[in-house]
């Protein structure tokens, strides 16, 4: 049997197995605290049932692992019925020549690729262009979707993937863009919209699996005050504004929260200590709550406001996060992260499609206040 995390995503350090034992934790390489995620390969297993302890850190959600037997394209929710405080059990099927377990759904910069080149061939707005060169080499893109000749009435950026474990919001963007080619009810948008999308701000931490959060010696999310330490977000410093060129009205940053509990098994803003931000957040929360038709409920009564829970201050002491740079940009009226969970909204299964269909439902919402903001 073979457990390992050598793949784009992976992440786990196998301490030992014994029988039918194993003992394991998720790779905290590059965090200053501990955190959750993990994602790990099985060969060898077929036919046998396995249980899996965690030693170092809470590791596993409200609806246990995530499991995929296609190298990680499709996945489901293993229940919370195998989960036994920090352990889990897995059955292995006869058949199954290499399994995938993780704490959520991960999601690649492969399945972006495929994704964008699908939409691209079909829709000549869509152009994919690099950003900046990471210090492992790799390409952060950005997508830019502009559907008109010459200036736009609005433009909208969206950002995803500052903490690079927090995968489920990469399917809402996914979404959110389809929903913008693609819909009827998107007319409008179109022939009034340019967006500027960056779909994995961390690229590295993405494809090497880490964990992001409060990253050493900075968080990517907080590098937008001073000199950024990073290529992308030093870049996107540079980039945004100017092709904003004014008329820069929303930028959304998607994110993913912690396990489980109070705020993070619900779709939520986070408040602006701005009153002026926090005002347009509360008014683009009642759109969304309006517009929320698919699986996962939005209740704009879920709104975080500055001061409570996580949102203080002191979260904020290392640095400046995109929504609050980006709302200093001249022209934009909303700048906000929305915190997408990793499997449970407001009781609702989080998983690939849903997230998906909840990006549908971004996009009418932000139909919606741009033709209330003129």
């Amino acid at each position: 049997m073979d457990i390992d995390g050598s793949f784009p995503g992976g992440n786990i350090v196998v301490e030992n197995v014994t029988g039918s034992e194993v003992r394991l934790h998720q790779d905290l390489r590059d965090t200053t605290i501990d955190w959750f995620y993990w994602c790990f390969g099985v060969k060898g297993a077929a036919g046998r049932s396995l249980r899996f302890t965690f030693t170092r850190g809470r590791a596993l959600g409200v609806r246990g692992p995530a499991i995929s037997f296609d190298a990680g394209e499709t996945w489901s929710w293993l229940g919370a019925e195998v989960v036994d405080g920090n352990s889990f059990s897995c059955a292995f099927p006869g058949a199954a020549s290499e399994v995938r377990l993780s704490f959520g759904m991960p999601y690649q910069v492969s399945e972006w690729q495929r994704f964008v080149k699908n939409v691209a061939a079909e829709h000549p707005s869509v152009v994919q262009t690099p950003l900046c060169i990471t210090p492992k080499a790799r390409s952060v893109d950005y997508v830019v979707m502009q559907f008109e000749r010459g200036a736009p009435k609005h433009r909208v950026a969206v950002t995803c993937r500052h903490h690079c474990c927090e995968m489920m919001a990469s399917y809402v963007l996914e979404g959110l863009i389809e929903w913008v080619l693609c819909s009827n009810d998107a007319a409008w948008l179109r022939e009034n919209t340019e967006f500027f999308v960056v779909p994995f701000v961390d690229k590295d931490g993405v494809e090497d699996g880490d964990q992001g959060k409060l990253r050493k010696p900075r968080d990517h999310w907080l590098d937008y005050e001073g000199e950024s330490i990073f290529a992308s977000t030093k870049s996107i410093r540079t980039k945004l504004p100017a092709w904003g060129g004014g008329r820069l009205r929303v930028a959304l940053d998607l994110h993913c929260p912690h396990i489980s509990g109070p705020h993070h098994e619900v779709i939520y803003l986070v408040g602006s200590a701005d009153h002026r931000v926090a005002a347009e957040q509360r008014s683009f929360s009642g759109i969304l709550e309006t517009a929320a038709e698919g699986p996962l409920p939005f209740v704009s009564e879920e709104f975080l406001p500055f001061g409570k829970s996580w949102n203080t201050r002191n979260n904020y002491k290392d640095g400046k996060e995109f929504s609050r740079w980006a709302a200093e940009i001249a022209g934009v009226a909303l700048a906000t992260t929305i915190e997408i969970p990793y499997a449970n909204a407001n009781g609702a299964e989080v998983n690939q499609e849903s997230a998906r269909l909840f990006g549908a439902d971004l996009g009418k919402a932000l139909a919606e206040y741009l033709r209330s903001i003129g």
